[in-house]
């Protein structure tokens, strides 16, 4: 659920003064997209991407003596100078949740991870994000399936579902209660996909209904 144990610690990082190629370098290197910018006590400064890169090098549709005019300008720009300074962070103690709200919010691709002293502690990309979800909700567990229930009208009691579902020996790893905002709600639960029959039968006898989206039987 929080951060630092889901961010990349210790990313890979590159100072103010170095140049522009080198941080290219460093991306093509490494494959990745996003490269955190920081002093030498390793306090964050700004964030270089691949896009910054592909801005500062020269296009493929200048003519041979333009692009060599520009490659030779780029040799010497530094860092600093392509940087993106306006950031969002994330700290350690972050949720996923307040991760997930920062990516919607600014259309970035990673995160830079800091401590209380803005130190680097670590990056954080829409990948890592997916990948904690996936953990958290139980997608990587071989044999098991989400089901949908209908939430009843009166609330219901889930404690019956749980005590239901456990007496039954059927293992569960989530169970999540939604609403859409309009008095409709929805169950959803996380079981073992072997003996399905069973969990469906130990589901009726609790008092809820399988959810089937309109238009499927």
């Amino acid at each position: 659920m929080f951060i630092i144990s889901h961010m990349t610690p210790s990313p890979v990082t590159i100072g103010p003064e170095q140049t522009v190629v080198a941080a290219l370098e460093l991306l093509e290197q490494h494959d990745f997209r996003h490269l955190p910018v920081v002093d030498g006590s390793g306090r964050l400064l700004g964030m270089v991407t691949d896009r910054d890169l592909r801005s500062a090098c020269p296009s493929s549709m200048l003519s041979t003596p333009e692009q060599e005019l520009v490659l030779d300008r780029v040799k010497d720009a530094r860092v600093r100078a392509i940087m993106s300074t306006s950031l969002v962070r994330l700290h350690p103690d972050s949720t996923l949740d307040d991760a997930l709200l920062l990516f919607r919010r600014r259309s970035v691709g990673a995160l830079p991870v800091v401590d209380d002293g803005d130190m680097l502690a670590g990056i954080f990309s829409l990948t890592d994000l997916l990948n904690a979800y996936s953990r958290l909700f139980g997608l990587a567990e071989k044999e098991s399936t989400l089901v949908a229930l209908e939430d009843r009208a009166d609330g219901g009691d889930m404690a019956g579902l749980v005590a239901a579902l456990e007496r039954s020996g059927i293992r569960f790893t989530q169970l999540v209660r939604t609403s859409d905002g309009q008095g409709r709600g929805r169950i959803y639960l996380r079981v073992s996909s072997l003996g399905m029959k069973l969990v469906h039968r130990v589901i009726r006898e609790a008092g809820y209904a399988l959810y089937r989206p309109a238009g499927k039987t």
